[in-house]
């Protein structure tokens, strides 16, 4: 600029002097105000959006733990992991039948590879990312979750060679509770569990279904073509779910033994519910709707949302149809949806623990307690449902609900998701209530660091007391050990805490009257598993910021 102004004598000088303070001054006071303006504008426009907006930091430091197990459980040629102590493992699965089974996770602290579970972890990481995906960038981390997520789909896709070919189940649970060893130096033989045409297994492949619809909705932003295949595959699935109904605990009755069926209802009206959302075919809705909702939906009545049942899942989900799509859906679908919605707020009014009609599966403190094995997923599914329906609400205005009578708001189930997130990651908060405090921020933090009737937390990792003795092959062994199958149980049986932190690990939980043995040997409440941390994963991430939800995916 100077150059183009190149003024010769003295008096052109001093005028190009002063003009070149003046045009200084100028763009000084120009750039201070439009930062003015751009900081208003930013303030306005973060304020409304979930991206950025009242970060939880307990939160947000309490997700990022919970989606690094996953990388715990990661089962293949792990690239850039981010825990030290995992290598390579299981990549030969799948090679007797010509597949490549190498991927997918171990469900908990064993090295089967449960299909079942599996794939129940990927519909409820996709589920969260589809809702909660903002928050989960807005706090760096969703990558790491779609990372975890393809990992789980790369080795449904694979483990589904034909239209009506499903393998479910990579290993022998027998031979593997026999061994104590790391992943990294199984030598036992693998074998493939399969269900098809003649041994069919409708929960599994309507699971798988659901896992893989969802999915293609999260990708298809992503890889459009990955998403299609995906979506090929749900579809197939749920033909042969739908057209074979039998439960894989009758066709293959040894699988029976570790995640056996309670029925395959909830999984076929949960795929079509899935699959109505990635194609908005409406033969999907009218699946869930006219066809199948008296055998299969379960309508007046509520149920646990957990790997083996999902009608209150599905029973939710379908109410976000209600509270969102229903245009262009006919008057007598819509009128079934509203039962779903009807049926999906019985649930909600059983978990707010003044309602007239508040369930008693509670523990002193009000932690949702329903079985003793791994405690903590009932909890957090429950809570998970809680702050979605909460968030459809609000997203919807929808400003009351109606329990017997007595009124609610959208508040009220985020402050009942909230309650159970802290009694995870503060276990116990008996101490306040025979105090009859309000846990402020500050005495949670005392509370995180141990002064609690459990002095530690649920979550591995969080806090500085937390269960040093998770019942987990990979987590007790040391990385330098040389152990075959039975001489690991030294590891097993060893005194000292597990020589690598499984971070982010989620414990099976707490027995009712609220205790908790911290012993490598007590699976019932020590083991982890990875879809407790998904659900974990999601309520965290519905928690982590002030937030709507999208009104469509």
């Amino acid at each position: 600029m100077e150059k183009k102004i190149g003024y010769s004598d003295a008096n052109r000088k001093n005028y190009g002097i002063a003009l070149c303070w003046w045009l200084t001054v100028s763009v000084v006071a120009i750039l201070v105000v439009a930062a003015g303006v751009f900081t208003i504008f930013n303030f306005h426009h973060h304020s409304h959006s979930p991206q950025n907006s009242n970060i939880v930091p307990k939160y947000d430091s309490s997700l990022q733990l919970a989606i690094q197990f996953f990388d715990v459980q990661k089962s293949g040629k792990v690239k850039n992991n981010r825990v030290w102590w995992r290598g390579d493992s299981g990549l030969r699965d799948g090679s007797e039948e010509n597949l490549d089974l190498s991927k997918g996770l171990y469900d908990a602290g064993d090295l089967v590879k449960f299909g079942f579970p599996m794939a129940f972890t990927a519909t409820v990481l996709s589920w969260a990312i589809l809702e909660y995906g903002h928050n989960m960038d807005a706090v760096k981390q969703l990558d790491y979750v779609v990372d975890s997520l393809k990992w789980i789909t790369d080795y449904l896709v694979n483990a589904h060679p034909f239209a009506e070919v499903l393998y479910i189940q990579v290993g022998d649970p027998e031979v593997d509770h026999n061994c104590w060893e790391r992943p990294e130096n199984m030598t036992e033989k693998r074998p493939l569990t399969q269900v098809n045409s003649s041994y069919p297994g409708t929960e599994v492949a309507a699971e798988t279904a659901a896992a893989l619809a969802s999915a293609s909705l999260v990708f298809k932003e992503i890889n459009l073509t990955y998403s299609q295949i995906l979506l090929e595959h749900a579809q197939q699935l749920f033909t042969f779910a739908d057209t074979y109904k039998v439960s894989y605990s009758v066709s293959i009755p040894q699988v029976g033994k570790y995640y056996n069926s309670s029925g395959y209802e909830d999984e076929l009206l949960w795929a079509s519910s899935w699959l109505y959302h990635a194609t908005k075919d409406p033969s999907y809705l009218n699946y869930v709707t006219e066809k199948n909702e008296n055998e299969f939906g379960s309508l007046g009545s509520s149920s646990w949302f957990s790997w083996d049942d999902k009608h209150a899942a599905t029973q939710v989900l379908l109410s976000r149809v209600n509270f969102f799509g229903t245009r262009d859906v006919p008057d007598a679908e819509n009128l079934d949806l509203q039962k779903y919605r009807e049926t999906a707020e019985i649930l909600m009014c059983k978990l707010l623990p003044d309602s007239p009609t508040a369930t008693t599966n509670r523990t002193k403190s009000g932690l949702i307690w329903v079985a003793p094995w791994n405690s903590l997923q009932h909890s957090v599914a429950s809570a998970f449902l809680a702050v979605l329906y909460s968030d459809y609400m609000s997203t919807s205005q929808t400003e009351n609900l109606y329990c017997s009578g007595k009124m609610y708001k959208p508040i009220d189930l985020r402050k009942f998701a909230i309650s159970q997130g802290l009694l995870i990651l503060l276990p116990n908060a008996l101490m306040c209530k025979l105090l009859n405090k309000v846990c402020h921020h500050d005495f949670e933090v005392e509370y995180v660091l141990g002064e609690n009737p459990m002095s530690m937390s649920f979550l591995v990792g969080h806090g500085s007391e937390y269960p040093k003795y998770i019942h987990h092959r990979g987590s007790s062994i040391p990385v330098d050990a040389k152990t075959g199958c039975r001489d690991g149980f030294k590891w097993y049986d060893s005194p000292d805490p597990n020589p690598n932190v499984a971070f982010g690990a989620l414990v099976g939980g707490p027995f009712f009257n609220e205790t908790y043995n911290d012993f490598r040997n007590n699976s019932m409440q020590a083991e982890p598993t990875t879809y407790s941390n998904a659900l974990l994963v999601g309520l965290l991430s519905g928690l982590v910021a002030s937030s709507s939800v999208v009104s469509s995916f």
